[in-house]
């Protein structure tokens, strides 16, 4: 896996949150990624809610998550953590983004073609449209 940018050693990665990190589209757009324990399993996905896409589900200090769903804290969807799929809220049935990791020898590794590993941690200055929270936890 030398060749493949690590993200992150798997034990970075919480059991009951989301690791946040940058990565680069075909388009040069920079966007941010959160990694999620699933399981035995780590799963990928672009960091925001299929509600309104504007809205991110790891606000810089790992994503809510209940009985192993990561919850939009801003409208109450919940995702799946390893599928990705909306089971209840306003987007219900829709899947989050997937960007394909491998684990190897316990460090995580982007293997997606269609993105660049950037860095850890979110966007410094996106203008962020991120409301207040509407669920209570």
């Amino acid at each position: 896996m030398e060749t493949e940018p690590r993200i992150a050693t798997l034990e970075r990665v919480p059991a009951e949150s989301t690791f946040l990190f940058r990565v680069r589209n075909g388009d040069d757009e920079v966007r941010e990624a959160i990694l999620v324990r699933a399981g035995e399993d780590v799963a990928c996905w672009l960091n925001y809610c299929q509600h309104f896409t504007h809205i991110k589900l790891d606000k810089g200090s790992g994503a809510a998550m209940r009985n192993g769903e990561l919850v939009c804290e801003n409208h109450g969807a919940y995702f799946e953590a390893d599928s990705g799929i909306c089971t209840y809220g306003p987007c219900e049935g829709a899947t989050l983004p997937e960007l394909e990791v491998t684990v190897d020898d316990g460090d995580v590794y982007l293997t997606d073609d269609a993105y660049e590993f950037v860095d850890t941690g979110p966007i410094e200055d996106d203008g962020d449209l991120t409301s207040t929270s509407n669920v209570e936890f």
